[in-house]
């Protein structure tokens, strides 16, 4: 049940991190769509292992396998299956964990749940299912692409260090020069050391992404359980390692008073109707109002670290775990691509709803 997300645009995802191969199957995508294979690879590789020292050196091509679901390179509305062989799994590097709990994993809530756990890289709640999630996602951008809607996300603090500059005066064509992926220049270098230091003393630190989404039209999002920003939410919060969600002003926007925080309205010259600020990040009462939808994730520093920490196995004995295997030393680089891929899903499941909320005069 956990595993299936989206209503109309559906997607279902399967696969561990040390199994033979992680996928996805898509239900609900419209006929017709260009199916864009080169794409769709292309976003993988921006979530893949191995693609800088501050990432998992762990080494997987992340080849996608299009299994069903595509004719002569459209989609045929029938379900779509993506599937991505592992290969580089290194198993043997998790045997002293086989009845031991790392501190801050799902190790432990995986045991009392079920009973027994994939003890490899953490099995189904391990980070390498979310290649299926990119996968899916960017099926959804490219139909997105069609409508105009365009999103990006981008690293914007490493521990302390913090982007300051308004994303409207950003550069995002950016994002993608630096291996920490985040628009400014001289503030990725600094990150890129800070993290390398990080790892150098086997530990690990946290961060945030923000993102940025422009051309969504107005009215996406149901009253009153499906609000826009509430299965976004969900959609973030369900990425390994998030911990935090918060979209426009955000909580910054709690000093502020109402005369201060409203969005007043103007009409523009084609009568369609603009705010001239944007403190509710593009949502209002839960519906997109076609401003930017802005929003950023606070992602936790990574749980395995290089160093001895004090645990319990599953006889609740106290041990010592000690950190082994290929890990990164902070996650955010690489979920960039991850909530783009998230946010993706979302709104095209919300489009393909709000077809059939009104009939055709």
């Amino acid at each position: 049940m956990g595993s299936i997300y989206g209503k109309i645009f559906q997607i279902s995802t399967f696969g561990e991190s040390h199994g033979a191969a992680v996928g996805v199957v898509i239900q609900g995508c419209p006929a017709g769509i260009n199916f864009d294979l080169e794409f769709i690879q292309a976003e993988l590789d921006r979530r893949k292992p191995g693609q800088s020292r501050i990432t998992t050196q762990r080494k997987e091509a992340d080849s996608v396998e299009v299994v069903s679901g595509v004719f002569e390179g459209k989609t045929t509305g029938t379900p779509i299956a993506m599937l991505v062989w592992n290969g580089d799994q290194r198993s043997k590097d998790y045997t002293h964990i086989a009845d031991q709990f790392r501190p801050s994993h799902a190790d432990y809530t995986y045991f009392a749940k079920y009973g027994l756990r994939d003890y490899r890289g953490g099995g189904r709640s391990s980070a390498r299912e979310t290649v299926a999630r990119v996968a899916a996602g960017a099926l959804a951008k490219l139909v997105l692409n069609q409508l105009g809607v365009k999103i990006t996300a981008y690293v914007s603090q490493v521990g302390t260090l913090k982007l300051e500059t308004p994303v409207e005066q950003l550069d995002l064509s950016l994002t993608e020069s630096n291996a920490v992926r985040c628009p400014d220049p001289v503030l990725a270098e600094k990150m890129f050391t800070y993290i390398d230091g990080i790892r150098k003393e086997g530990d690990s630190v946290g961060g945030v992404v923000s993102a940025y989404i422009t051309g969504c039209p107005v009215g996406l999002g149901e009253p009153v359980f499906d609000k826009l920003h509430a299965e976004l939410g969900k959609a973030m919060l369900s990425i390994n390692a998030v911990k935090g969600f918060e979209y426009g002003s955000g909580f910054d926007g709690v000093a502020l008073r109402g005369s201060q925080h409203n969005d007043l309205f103007e009409k523009r010259p084609d009568g369609t109707l603009k705010t001239l600020t944007n403190h509710s990040g593009g949502i209002q009462g839960g519906i997109s109002n076609g401003e930017p939808i802005y929003f950023r994730v606070g992602f936790k520093p990574v749980a395995t670290i290089m160093q001895d920490q004090i645990s319990l196995n599953e006889k609740g004995e106290e041990i010592t775990v000690s950190g082994k295997g290929r890990h990164d030393p902070c996650v955010v680089p690489r979920a960039v691509p991850i909530v783009e891929a998230m946010a993706a899903i979302v709104l095209l499941d919300f489009y393909l709803r709000n077809r059939v909320i009104q009939m055709p005069a």
